[in-house]
């Protein structure tokens, strides 16, 4: 039988394999993307960013109409949600974005094979146990899964994954979160809107650790006041699964014992790089088992590469469509390069907190001498209009040159309000370049330029 053969295949349809997929294909690639589930979009689209900011995006609007209507002259009687519409809603949500990126690719012309892949050879790659084909090039770009403790695997029930905890059918009475990252207090912040007693037990002595220290001080003092309550400096050791789970901790106070009506294990991600038989390229993982590539994103073997959760860097979807697109770039002859300084990250929360660039810590360890300025934000008048002016803005600057290096936001929109900071960052701006910008009169973006005025 005549084997198909492609320019390039992309293993994986999350939005580093799908956008690379399209980007190969409008290079004029032939293209194949190959993904071992029914559903495209990978952890992102299905049980990751999309599902996690559509019930984020539901329980705080539900949450502001409960404590905020009546600050602006709304009078509400009965007010109450419905779990099951919220859920709906969310499917609908990932059922037409899968159905987009099919639209994409039929209309690019890239061809979407199902079935788990494995490698051959550094050409030749099996789908599913059975279809071989040929590809020039190959794009590794199979995302990440939940990491489990030994004593408490999943059950999506009981205890869960960031995925079962987006798949519940009612929101629990109780829930104890293991782990205070990002996941952690993002899907916490789901249920508590809604009701749930939340406990978390974080092994560090601080939540969402790789945030700027003033940001994650401020974020852990809005989320103990919303009523979560944190135990940090713990350690889990032991969980026995019952009608409830109960957990077994170690703290500062002790050993003591939590429990609730679920748990939800949120202490981070690994690549998810088995049964691509890299082996047999004599492809080795670095001891956090991801794929190691040179600065052009190929490994051992020129013409395969690796992009997103799978080598080093945050686990950012954005970052790996970044990649993506430079990947695209240069097999197409092109010399792209991305610009890790520049790349933003978010906590969905209430206050939402939006960062980029460098913490001044970070920039002391790379011996960059910085001045830093912070502006909050009830000096802001929109802020103060919408009753949100919790938070601030910090900004980094290089002390002699007073280029920007790092901007970081705790407060309303700091997810869209952060990309000022990008922008920033991206063009090398100073502060007296970003201070002379003119911002309409009131918003919130204008705290970006008045703390520019301040270094």
């Amino acid at each position: 039988m005549t084997q198909d053969t492609y320019d390039v295949a992309v293993i994986g349809s999350g939005p580093a394999g799908y956008i690379c997929a399209l980007h190969c294909a409008e290079h004029g690639l032939k293209t194949v993307c190959i993904e071992k589930n029914a559903s495209v979009g990978g952890t992102c689209l299905n049980v990751g960013c999309i599902p996690s900011k559509a019930l984020l995006q539901s329980t705080e609007f539900y949450s502001q109409i409960a404590t905020s209507a009546e600050k602006h002259g709304i009078n509400l009687d009965n007010l109450r949600y419905d779990f099951p519409k919220m859920m709906a809603r969310k499917n609908q949500i990932i059922t037409e974005f899968n159905q987009g990126i099919r639209g994409l690719f039929k209309k690019h012309k890239v061809t979407l094979l199902e079935g788990a892949a494995s490698f051959l050879t550094p050409t030749t790659l099996q789908i599913g146990g059975s279809q071989t084909i040929t590809a020039h090039n190959t794009v590794i770009a199979t995302g990440s899964q939940p990491i489990t403790l030994p004593f408490l695997p999943f059950d999506e029930q009981k205890v869960l994954s960031s995925s079962g905890a987006l798949s519940l059918k009612q929101p629990p009475k109780t829930m104890l979160v293991v782990g205070a990252g990002v996941i952690g207090v993002e899907l916490a912040s789901v249920y508590q809107r809604l009701g749930t007693q939340v406990t978390f037990i974080e092994f560090l002595d601080t939540i969402c650790p790789t945030l700027d220290p003033a940001i994650r001080k401020e974020l852990y003092k809005e989320l103990t006041a919303q009523g979560m309550t944190f135990h940090l400096s713990s350690k889990v050791t032991s969980a026995d699964i019952k009608d409830q789970v109960t957990l077994t901790a170690e703290t500062p106070s002790g050993t003591q014992t939590f429990t609730a009506d679920c748990a939800l294990v949120s202490i981070g991600r690994k690549p998810t790089t088995s049964n691509l038989n890299l082996e047999a390229l004599n492809i080795s993982l670095d001891a956090q088992k991801r794929i190691p590539v040179n600065s052009s994103f190929q490994t051992l073997h020129p013409n395969i590469y690796a992009i997103g959760d799978i080598i080093d860097g945050p686990m950012l979807a954005h970052k790996g469509s970044e990649e993506a697109i430079a990947v695209a770039d240069l097999i197409a002859g092109e010399k792209p390069t991305v610009d890790y300084l520049a790349v933003p990250n978010v906590v969905y929360t209430h206050p939402e907190v939006g960062t980029v660039g460098l913490t001044a810590e970070e920039a002391h360890a790379h011996n960059i001498e910085v001045n830093t300025a912070t502006f909050p934000l009830r000096a802001n008048s929109r802020a103060r209009c919408m009753g949100e002016d919790n938070g601030f803005v910090k900004i980094i600057a290089e002390k002699d040159s007073h280029t920007i290096v790092g901007m970081h936001m705790i407060g309303a929109h700091a997810s869209e309000l952060i990309s000022i900071g990008a922008l920033a960052i991206k063009k090398r701006m100073t502060t007296k370049e970003l201070a002379r910008i003119c911002f309409a009169h009131p918003t919130l973006s204008e705290a970006f330029k008045e703390v520019s005025f301040l270094i």
